[in-house]
């Protein structure tokens, strides 16, 4: 008989004992049959048995002493029968766990036949595969002789290339030392809550406005003091005493407004007084349509404002890369926060970036986008008007990769059962109610965001004809 060897049969073996022992076949005092009993018993090399009993032994299963047979280890008797699962409460938690428990948990999305309007998503048509190849090919062949821990702001080429491209792009002046990257701007916003923020202090935040900065500000403790926005952005005639302020003020999430000239100067006296910084979200800057590049807050005040941008929305969501341009003081509180969060964003990646941006790669790959996404853009606000017409009204369309829709006529109330009767008939809707804050007023009207950058022409054009006929049930 061919004898049983290697490690897939100690293994078989040390799975055998172990269960014997939990079953109560062997109990704890019991003495193994010798290794060259069992090696005959299961048709194995003794040496293979030998080495199952030592892997027992050094996981505590067995015992052994010199010339001794090997024992079952004491305390390992028949397991006792299996309760029932339930989740233990922890033993503690801190404040900051104990604020993350108390906010909503967000529902898994839900596939859609024929279009998901979801916001934030983009086409993996539009994802320029073969350059982000050869860079990423170019920055593994480019490796050092160690590979090592980086330094936690970013790679040095990164930076260096991101502070051109700022210039360039959105006439933001600073040097590579005030550029930290992060994983995508969530992250960014996360420091700025944590090193910006004690428990208790104010926040200033648009209303509505972006739900993940508002929790991550009220996860490290904030008190969030909500402020109505209007079609010139942020209301600054009567900002409260606050720590921080954050604001889209290039294209208002969701809404679309842009702050006005004095409005930026208002916000910007007020921070001058309060001592407070402002974290502004240039989310979409890179997509303007039907007006002129408006000029980021930072380059009014670079000593008061927290620029944060990100790749999300012109390479790929999944990519987790954004960049923040921090005034001087803060540049090494940032950079010690970000070191003992993850010691610094993936290096590989950064360095394919890095490439993108100094062969001029990326700035073609954002031009070609930009004009695809101009084309979506038309075709939804065209499909729109033909499909509802006076129906909704369309708000946000001049900038960004989102339109919002009132539903005129529709009240806020039934955006629960609007929604269900899209899914229902293949389409994904998203309501704007949720990015209200809960303690203050709510919209009188239904109204939905619809992302378009992720869907194709046809996707559009059938999302919009399905969402017309969803609406018409309920006018």
């Amino acid at each position: 008989m061919t004898k049983l060897t290697g490690d897939g049969a100690a293994r078989r073996i040390v799975a055998d004992i172990k269960e014997q022992i939990h079953n109560g076949a062997y109990r704890p005092g019991d003495r193994l049959p010798s290794t060259r009993l069992f090696a005959a018993e299961w048709g194995a090399s003794r040496t293979t048995v030998t080495a199952a009993y030592g892997q027992l032994i050094a996981e505590g299963y067995l015992t052994s002493r010199a010339g001794a047979r090997a024992e079952v280890a004491q305390g390992l008797g028949r397991a006792a029968a299996p309760k029932p699962a339930i989740a233990a409460a922890p033993r503690h938690l801190s404040a900051f766990a104990q604020r993350l428990a108390g906010l909503p948990v967000p529902a898994l999305a839900q596939p859609a036949r024929i279009a998901d309007f979801r916001y934030g998503d983009l086409s993996g048509a539009d994802f320029p595969v073969l350059a982000w190849r050869r860079a990423m090919n170019r920055a593994s062949v480019r490796r050092g002789a160690r590979l090592a821990y980086g330094d936690p702001q970013g790679s040095a080429d990164l930076r260096a290339a991101l502070q051109g491209y700022l210039w360039r792009a959105r006439g933001i002046s600073c040097t590579p030392d005030r550029i930290v990257i992060v994983n995508g701007s969530q992250q960014g916003l996360d420091l700025c809550a944590r090193l910006l923020l004690d428990a208790g202090d104010r926040f200033v935040i648009e209303n509505p406005g972006y739900l993940l900065a508002r929790q991550a500000f009220a996860a490290a403790g904030g008190a969030a003091i909500p402020i109505a926005v209007d079609g010139d952005g942020l209301r600054t005639d009567a900002l409260p005493p606050a720590r921080l302020a954050y604001v889209t003020p290039s294209h208002q999430f969701p809404l679309g407004g842009i702050l006005s000239a004095t409005r930026r100067r208002a916000l910007l006296a007020w921070a001058a007084r309060e001592g407070a910084y402002v974290v502004e979200d240039d989310y979409d800057g890179e997509y303007r349509y039907d007006v002129a590049p408006i000029p980021p807050l930072q380059t009014l005040d670079a000593d008061m404002v927290i620029y944060a941008g990100t790749l999300s929305k012109t390479l790929s969501p999944t990519l987790r890369l954004g960049y923040l341009v921090v005034p001087a003081g803060l540049r090494q509180a940032f950079s010690a926060a970000k070191r003992l969060t993850d010691r610094h964003s993936p290096l590989l990646e950064q360095e394919a970036l890095a490439d993108m941006l100094a062969s001029g790669a990326y700035e073609r790959h954002v031009r070609a986008i930009r004009r695809k996404n101009a084309e979506r853009r038309a075709l939804l606000l065209r499909a729109l008007a033909d499909r509802l017409g006076a129906s909704v009204t369309v708000e946000g369309a001049d900038t960004g990769l989102h339109v919002v829709i009132w539903v005129n006529g529709v009240g806020a109330g039934r955006v629960g059962a609007i929604v269900a009767a899209a899914q229902a008939a293949g389409i994904g809707l998203h309501p704007v109610s949720p990015l209200y804050d809960p303690a203050g007023p709510q919209p009188a009207t239904a109204g939905f965001i619809l992302g378009y950058a992720g869907l194709h022409a046809d996707a559009l054009r059938q999302g919009v004809a399905v969402l017309a006929t969803v609406l018409a049930g309920f006018r």
